[in-house]
């Protein structure tokens, strides 16, 4: 299972040299030629999930926690001040939890100082660990997350005036969480927009967004507006004009992202399925815990066979059999990303065959995800035999 979630975006990973060419598709050759740093935001930056772990943290619980705070690790490098003069930049999270508590320890490659801060407070902020018991052997794990400039969200200064400003844009999107309150589980629409930047006026920056259609996307317009507007605009000439186009992603979305072109929906499928991953690690390690519960209990039995321990492994049997169903439907849940991903490159495939190998990746996504499948439902009725004899 750990194996699995180490290549829970293989698919995504085989895809980087068709990441430029699906945005591209989707931005005209001149915005392309004049204007960088629009990269796509994940808008679940601006949603951290509630880690309330279960208890006592095991290495499957520890990496599935500290992968889902993939959005926010990899928000941290979409500044340049993050990242060194490499377009790579590799981040490495070692969590160790020992009976007086718990560290997260990052190194990395290309990684700044300031971006090691950031890290390490996503981390520590989202992921917080409790001592284990007195006695308790210590418990590692190791996640790695991987930037590519170009291929992941990437801002980097002194291209052109336009750029600048939509790189300030696009860091500053992290702080605008109001304007997203209303999109919890889909992707907001793309959305473009007019820029107007002045020199010496008293509104320097003029937005114009094209109408979205629906009210929750004209109040994300509205809101955007408002925000832009107060930016500051550095100009080497007197006014410049370009557009801007936001192409926004959302890793904890259960609606699927049907407006997007089939290039992007991909990229957020996958975004998605690296969340999905990060469940099924934390419900693999919560049965684990309970195994061993379970196992102790009955231990106690075969050694006492005090009869009065019937209702505990009653109780702590049920408390397995749910663990266990959890991690079957975390699976399930998985697999439908995965098939919802081999469907969408199944479809990039039939216009540009250069999409191949990703739906060959693709392809054993699935098959490693059936394969979990069948392994926890095995695992879950060999857990309901073990128990008393009790429905469930």
């Amino acid at each position: 299972m750990l194996r699995r979630i180490a290549i829970a975006s293989v698919a995504l990973t085989s895809a980087c040299a068709t990441q430029q060419a699906a945005q591209k598709q989707s931005v005209p050759v001149e915005e392309r030629m004049r204007i960088t740093n629009q990269s796509p935001y994940d808008v679940a930056v601006c949603q951290p999930r509630d880690m309330e772990l279960p208890q006592p943290a095991n290495q499957g619980i520890l990496v599935g926690a500290v992968v889902s705070t993939k959005p926010q690790v990899m928000e941290c490098l979409v500044d340049p001040k993050s990242r060194g003069p490499e377009k790579s930049t590799r981040v490495v999270v070692k969590t160790t939890v020992t009976e007086e508590g718990g560290t997260h320890a990052i190194t990395g490659e290309n990684l700044t100082p300031e971006g090691l801060a950031c890290v390490q407070n996503v981390v520590d902020t989202r992921v917080k660990l409790a001592a284990l018991t007195k006695g308790a052997q210590p418990v590692e794990s190791e996640a790695v997350f991987v930037h590519e400039a170009g291929n992941s969200a990437t801002v980097t200064f002194g291209i052109n005036d336009g750029s600048d400003f939509s790189g300030t844009v696009r860091i500053a999107q992290s702080t605008w969480c109001d304007c997203y309150a209303d999109f919890t589980n889909k992707a907001p629409p793309i959305l473009k927009a007019d820029v107007h930047l002045k020199k010496g006026t008293e509104t320097p920056v003029e937005i114009t967004f094209d109408p979205v259609g629906t009210p929750e996307g004209d109040k994300l317009t509205a809101c955007l507006q408002q925000k832009m507007m107060t930016l500051p605009v550095n100009l080497g000439s007197d006014e410049l004009k370009f557009p801007h186009r936001f192409i926004h992603f959302h890793s904890q979305a259960t609606e699927p992202a049907a407006e997007l072109p089939p290039e992007l929906r991909f990229f957020q499928l996958e975004l998605v399925r690296g969340q999905r991953a990060a469940d099924s690690a934390i419900a693999f390690g919560s049965r684990a815990n309970a195994a061993e519960s379970y196992d102790a209990i009955v231990a106690k039995y075969q050694k006492t066979k005090d009869w009065k321990l019937g209702d505990e492994m009653t109780a702590k049997c049920k408390l397995l059999v749910d663990a266990a169903q959890k991690w079957v439907g975390t699976i399930e849940a998985q697999l439908q990303v995965d098939e919802a991903t081999l469907a969408n490159v199944q479809e990039l495939v039939a216009k540009d065959a250069a999409w191949a190998d990703v739906e060959t990746k693709s392809q054993e996504a699935v098959n490693n995800t059936l394969q979990d499948l069948g392994a926890a439902k095995q695992r879950l009725q060999a857990d309901i035999a073990a128990c008393p004899k009790t429905s469930y």
